[in-house]
């Protein structure tokens, strides 16, 4: 049974900001990595291409959805106070200078600082005669077999061009009917060969030629018996977002995998061209995509500059990156043999990618190989097909245990992945299921059935992150393993409910959405806000990715209105207005963007001198509490609470370095560092104190989880 929602609130009844417009202010604090001339030269280049990442993906969804309201016949103000066409040229606007300062940042920043470095790119037309040899011999070898011209006239109607594909339209003067003309043609620059080229160079440089220009530099080839006039790169990016209703279809598999094909076939959001192309050119592919001008963006630099990330990976240029950290095993667990005796006795903590989550890939690799270990139930969201995570699942069946997986097949833009690898599990013996109709499954559990000597035990390991070791050296996130009994049952119930036909069981400490989260979150601040007006201590302190829920923001303007400190660590979208008089004057927000993703959701409740902490997948969106399978839960252990409040939430707090503070007016800031303080980078002192922990050999539980204490309880942070 799902918990009522309350009515939403009126725009006039609090201020909400516009959520597509805080989504571009945490793509310009990204952006602003990448203009940082103290971050070394490959992270920026690094920075600027996820800052071209994301923002292809938000035209894909955000942009997306924002046409289709204008496009429906219902005509209302947000709670931002914006209709949605409004909102569509507020935002267009916004993206429009965030692109112009996209590029100027590469041509006159990266680009030059590059070649200085010696990652040069090469121009066809000024290159030697050996590389022009060499690279007219890759293209006769490894492109032309695979390229395709189109021609665009009467009996070769408009391609449909794959979302967010290279293309070269040209321009031929030609011969037809016995008249010279003119006509246009398009070659799709192939997917499946590097966009990069490099060239061989015996000193191991580093030397590029862009795929595109390569095959326009060859397109009398594909044209014979025409003269090229001109050509210039376009991309289209389409409307990604799937639409499934499982209710109405009998295989949900079948239908992500036909929704899937379907996807490079959406309606066409943005088109990019190169700036040289004359108008005639740009109103024809506008006019054959069915897009406005509103819906161009003019590029002076290299389209999908995604695919520059290939010179950020490698070994190469070490003086370029930011200083190497592998992450060991976590202090409490090194040097420990058993690990499920060493669950039984205590619960553990990670802090990752501080430290290893190969710890949490050994608990299922274990779990596989143990004689006694019985079950395994696990959800998956994003694993990326890691082969050590599906292999001991596989094992795990070999070695006759149960094992149920729950997969979401529908987790955005890994869908396909996410087929592959679950239909290999299938085909391994593994009981696979694709979750509770109507919910994306966003838990992060793995429950292990253990049969030890005084009984049947459950072992548990719950987290704010996916089962993807790659993405756990780069995000950060939080684990815990327990074997708590009523940890346990609640898991069980709530697989049993995943798996099952079965209703909803309350849960003693799991917080699960869509059934319980919304509410316990609201009354969770509620209490706070009693306790203000009774002059009891009361504080707040909640770290996540984006902040949406309009009851959620609504709640914490009370709780700011009765004298709860309130103190945010928020890396995306946040739609409350901070530092409001009389509203939210007592609310800070910061974000924090640095070499790790911040992806953990912390939850801190003061709570009357008997503070809770939860931790959990949930973010505080309306999406996260209503459309998904969701887990939060309690960390019960002392030890474990205070090393998230005195550690985990304080130094985020104190960071003046890489965090920024959101302004009323929706604007971020950098701190200001007064008087004798010293400059305070919270990544780089957890890569200290992971640094000085590896330093030291296995430590007793006390002291593993030994930590400088910061204050953070009761007064608030600047």
């Amino acid at each position: 049974m799902v918990a009522k929602t309350k009515s939403a609130p009126t725009t006039e009844s609090f201020p909400y900001s516009n959520r597509e417009l805080s989504w571009l202010e945490f793509n310009q604090r990204v952006l602003d990595q990448a203009l940082d001339s103290s971050t070394p030269l490959l992270e920026r280049v690094k920075f600027f291409c996820i800052t071209n990442s994301n923002l292809d993906e938000f035209f894909e969804v955000r942009v997306a959805g924002v046409q289709q309201q204008i496009e429906s016949d219902v005509v209302e103000r947000g709670l931002d106070g914006m209709t949605a066409s409004e909102s569509m040229r507020t935002i267009t606007r916004r993206v429009r200078r965030m692109v112009e300062d996209t590029y100027r940042c590469w041509r006159d920043e990266l680009y030059p600082q590059l070649a200085e470095k010696g990652i040069r790119f090469i121009d066809l037309k000024k290159c030697s005669p050996t590389d022009r040899a060499w690279l007219g011999e890759y293209y006769l070898k490894q492109v032309r077999p695979v390229l395709t011209p189109l021609a665009l006239d009467p009996s070769h109607p408009f391609p449909q061009l794959s979302n967010k594909s290279l293309n070269l339209i040209v321009q031929v003067e030609a011969e037809k009917n016995g008249e010279l003309g003119q006509h246009l043609a398009v070659v799709q620059v192939p997917r499946v060969l590097p966009r990069l080229v490099r060239l061989p160079r015996p000193d191991g440089g580093l030397d590029f030629a862009f795929l595109g220009m390569l095959i326009g530099h060859h397109l009398k080839d594909l044209f014979p018996g025409t003269k090229i006039l001109d050509h210039w790169m376009f991309r289209v990016t389409r409307n990604s977002e799937l639409y499934i209703d499982e209710e109405e279809v009998s295989n949900v598999l079948q239908a992500v995998e036909e929704e899937l094909h379907n996807r490079r076939k959406g309606d066409a959001v943005r088109l990019e061209i190169e700036k040289d192309a004359p108008p005639a050119i740009r109103e024809r592919l506008l006019s054959q995509l069915h897009l406005t001008e509103d819906d161009l963006y003019v590029i002076d630099g290299p389209l999908n500059p995604t695919r520059l990330m290939t010179i950020y990976e490698g070994d190469h240029s070490p003086e370029l990156r930011d200083a190497p950290f592998v992450a060991t095993t976590a202090p409490a667990l090194r040097g420990v043999t058993d690990l499920f005796a060493a669950i039984r006795e205590r619960d553990f903590l990670l802090h990752h990618p501080y430290e290893s989550f190969s710890t949490v890939v050994e608990f299922l690799e274990k779990a596989a190989e143990d004689p006694r270990v019985l079950a395994i139930k696990q959800t998956l969201y994003r694993t990326g097909g890691d082969p050590r995570i599906v292999g001991a699942l596989m094992k795990a069946v070999r070695n006759g245990k149960q094992v149920t997986v729950v997969v979401e097949l529908r987790a955005r833009f890994d869908e396909a992945n996410n087929i592959l690898w679950s239909q290999r599990l299938e085909d391994a013996g593994v009981h696979v299921v694709y979750g509770l109709v109507g919910y994306k499954i966003h838990a992060k559990m793995t429950l292990v059935v253990r049969r030890d000597d005084d009984g049947i035990r459950r072992y548990l390991h719950l987290g704010t992150g996916n089962y993807n070791p790659s993405t756990a050296r780069l995000y950060t996130d939080l684990s815990l393993f327990t074997s708590r009994p009523e940890f346990g049952e609640d898991a069980t119930n709530l697989f049993n409910l995943l798996t099952g036909i079965c209703q909803f069981q309350d849960t003693r400490k799991l917080v699960v959405a869509p059934f319980q989260l919304h509410d316990r979150i609201v009354d969770l601040i509620d209490r706070e806000t009693t306790n203000a007006t009774r002059g009891l201590p009361s504080r707040i302190i909640a770290k996540m990715n984006s902040l949406v829920d309009p009851e959620v923001i609504e709640a914490m303007y009370r709780a700011s209105t009765a004298g709860v400190e309130i103190d945010l660590i928020i890396r995306g979208v946040c739609c409350l207005k901070p530092g409001i008089k009389g509203i939210s004057e007592r609310i800070r927000v910061r974000s924090i963007i640095d070499r790790y993703l911040e992806h953990s959701r912390i939850f801190y409740f003061e709570n009357a001198c008997q503070p809770q902490v939860f931790i959990g997948s949930a973010d505080w969106m309306p999406r996260n509490f209503f459309k998904r399978i969701e887990v939060v839960f309690p960390i019960d252990d002392g030890i474990l609470r205070a090393r998230i409040i005195d550690e985990i939430l304080a130094l985020p707090l104190l960071d003046n370095v890489k965090a920024r503070l959101l302004k009323a007016d929706g604007t971020y800031q950098f701190p200001k560092i007064e008087g004798d303080a010293k400059p305070v980078r919270s990544q780089q002192q957890f890569i200290e104190l992971a640094l000085k922990a590896g330093r030291r050999g296995p430590r007793t539980r006390a002291k593993a989880n030994q930590r400088p204490s910061v204050e953070i309880r009761t007064k608030p942070v600047a």
